[in-house]
């Protein structure tokens, strides 16, 4: 299944139908008067956050959603059937912008919760409702009403605790497959993850989820490599952790970059709570990583940790100081199993 976590779709709601003129014409009734019904109601288009879904991949097949109209009004005083709703089913975490992708219609971050984008059209009245004292034969209805159609834009952003940050071969990928049971593609060559991964990482009998994501370089802000596309994916989490390649001759050059590009992003990404880490120490002497720790925490003006994701080095230390950072109603505890009693 292939990531997808942008798409356009174009919705309709359904036209209401319209009322009936229509007059009684029984056998032994002289004056019947009208019996017109009214119009159905056109059916409506929602969208409901559904759990189970982690991309948007179904739209990409599916753009268009029309709801059903609402039937016209019949004689004998019977109203039209209403149209039934249609109802898209998004992933959590999941933003409804408008056709200029800048206007926010609503945010989906809880399972079950809903939005009505497109209201359906009203019936309208049969001549049955417009008699009176006056007019007791009508020969007037209302048509129904136009249905709503609109285009809009659906962007999701992944719901993580830990959003993983770097450059290109910093280790992220490696990191996530060692700590989580997540399989993410690793190799010796820049851009080998191409869209986002989850993974639920445990530690100390509580859990949290960590989004990877491609790597960023310089420029990234500006559409060079896969662009800063992805950082929405990090927006909600409440920690991140930045990984600085050690075995990279330019330490601190490469810690600039990414913070430059979350500078150059916007929001509050840049603000967000980030721990900074040292990585791939496995492969530096004593005297390197002494060096680059130094020149590092110079240039991040705080306290810096030292890891090795594929020699499990440090890795325990980074996922306690992540859980600190991160909300006690975000986590995830693990039920603790009571020993049963003794038994003969």
């Amino acid at each position: 299944m292939k990531f997808l976590d942008l798409c356009k779709v174009y919705i309709r709601s359904g036209a209401g139908g319209g009322g009936c003129v229509s007059f009684r014409r029984e056998k032994f009734i002289e004056f019947g008067g009208p019996d017109g019904g009214d119009g159905g109601d056109g059916g409506s288009v929602w969208a409901e956050a559904v759990d189970g879904l982690n991309t948007l991949i179904d739209f990409r097949y599916q753009q268009h959603f029309f709801a059903r109209n609402g039937q016209p009004g019949m004689g004998r005083q019977r109203t039209g059937k209403d149209g039934e709703d249609i109802t898209l089913r998004v992933p959590v975490g999941t933003e409804i912008l408008d056709e200029d992708q800048e206007t926010v219609i609503t945010d989906l971050t809880e399972i079950g919760q809903r939005v009505e984008l497109a209201r359906g059209g009203n019936g309208g009245f049969g001549n049955l409702h417009f008699k009176s004292a006056t007019n007791q034969a009508p020969r007037r209805a209302n048509p129904g009403q136009d249905g709503v159609e609109r285009t809009l834009w659906l962007r999701l952003k992944l719901i993580a605790d830990v959003g993983l940050l770097g450059l290109p071969n910093a280790g992220k990928s490696t990191f996530l497959a060692a700590t989580s049971n997540a399989r993410p593609k690793i190799a010796d060559y820049p851009f080998t993850t191409l869209h986002p991964n989850l993974g639920v990482v445990g530690v100390d009998n509580t859990e949290f989820v960590v989004a990877d994501i491609p790597g960023l370089i310089e420029g990234a802000s500006e559409g060079r490599g896969l662009g800063d596309q992805f950082l929405g994916h990090v927006e909600r989490c409440a920690v991140l952790l930045h990984l600085v390649d050690g075995t990279s001759e330019t330490v601190v050059e490469d810690y600039r970059t990414i913070i430059g590009e979350l500078e150059a992003y916007g929001g509050d990404l840049a603000g967000k709570p980030r721990i900074t880490v040292l990585n791939k120490i496995d492969a530096m002497d004593e005297k390197a990583r002494t060096k680059a720790l130094k020149e590092l925490k110079k240039a991040s003006g705080g306290e810096v940790m030292m890891m090795s994701g594929v020699a499990r080095e440090g890795v325990i230390e980074v996922l306690r100081t992540l859980r600190g950072q991160i909300d006690d109603d975000r986590l995830r505890h693990r039920p603790v199993a009571e020993e049963e009693p003794w038994r003969p």
